[in-house]
């Protein structure tokens, strides 16, 4: 693009694990080019996964881009699994370009009315969410939260998921690494259950999503819920509005939630068991959700 003659920007993370001889590399590349560099946000490390491009048509600004849970890494994308939004939402893009003024001045802090950003509103936001499904349990409606993730660890956000399965509201988590939450003890968190699926490709992605009365919610997300993730990194957590996409998000959390192969549960007793339903069928999510998206698939014939 730069080649081209189009303006580029890149926030490069110099912290970035495993890869810090790498992005050194790639920075000294781009600056040769003439690309203007950030180097991250003092005090923070950007582990958001964003781009926008502007383009002027018919003499107003259009913004493209995406939000993603993971990285584009040539070696992490052959075995890790994530999600990615491509859109033209202007009022989204729109946000996403306001996070790129914070990395350039990063005293400027934004108000955004889609995205949830770390460090400055995640936590709060995500309370709210928990909160209104509090309040609709209470209410006699229906509330739930499924939310799928990396790891688990922060203890306030696990205290209001507790607050939350004492009012009765069903939270069914997919946590493939850490979980310090404890699923399943009764007048704590008997409507929590808790599942960790480790197969051939690494869950990598955030799924997040709140029952909202009957009009489900759902969010992407760069964030797991732990402290570093909601209080001390840049992430951005942004809402699925297509109806398609959104659909597509819920159909695939039930398929690991219904995973007999290859997952286990967590437990109070931090025992691992694998989930064993012997009155069902095998049923191993990385493949039912390979099948799902191959079975989605236009097949067009060409004729010779």
């Amino acid at each position: 693009a730069a080649k081209n003659g189009k303006k580029v920007t890149v926030q490069i993370e110099l912290q970035a694990r495993f890869d810090e001889a790498s992005n050194i590399s790639y920075a000294e590349q781009m600056q040769t080019e003439g690309i203007n560099l950030i180097f991250g946000v003092k005090g923070l490390k950007v582990h958001s996964k964003i781009c926008v491009v502007e383009r002027l048509e018919e003499g107003k600004v259009k913004r493209y881009g995406l939000i993603s849970t993971g990285n584009f890494n040539e070696s992490t994308a052959r075995v890790y699994t994530d999600v990615t939004l491509f859109t033209s939402h202007q009022p989204i893009m729109k946000e996403v370009a306001k996070i790129f003024d914070f990395f350039d001045v990063n005293y400027r802090v934004h108000r955004y009315k889609h995205l949830f950003v770390s460090p400055h509103y995640t936590r709060t936001k995500f309370y709210k969410l928990i909160e209104r499904e509090i309040l609709n349990s209470i209410a006699g409606k229906e509330a739930f939260i499924k939310l799928k993730m990396n790891s688990l660890t922060d203890y306030k956000m696990i205290d209001k998921l507790y607050e939350a399965s004492r009012e009765g509201v069903k939270i069914q988590l997919v946590i493939r690494g850490i979980c310090s939450l404890i699923p399943g003890v009764e007048g704590m968190s008997e409507n929590i259950e808790a599942t960790s699926i480790v197969d051939n490709y690494l869950e990598h992605s955030r799924v997040y999503i709140f029952g909202n009365s009957g009009d489900p919610e759902v969010f992407i997300s760069s964030a797991d819920f732990m402290t570093r993730n909601l209080d001390a990194r840049v992430e951005v957590t942004c809402p699925i509005y297509d109806p398609e996409i959104k659909q597509e998000l819920l159909e695939t959390f039930e398929i690991g939630l219904k995973a007999n192969v290859k997952a286990r549960l967590h437990s109070e007793t931090l025992e691992n068991k694998y989930r064993k339903r012997p009155d069902e069928k095998p049923f191993r999510a990385q493949l039912e959700t390979y099948n799902y998206y191959r079975n989605k698939l236009d097949v067009i014939y060409e004729q010779l």
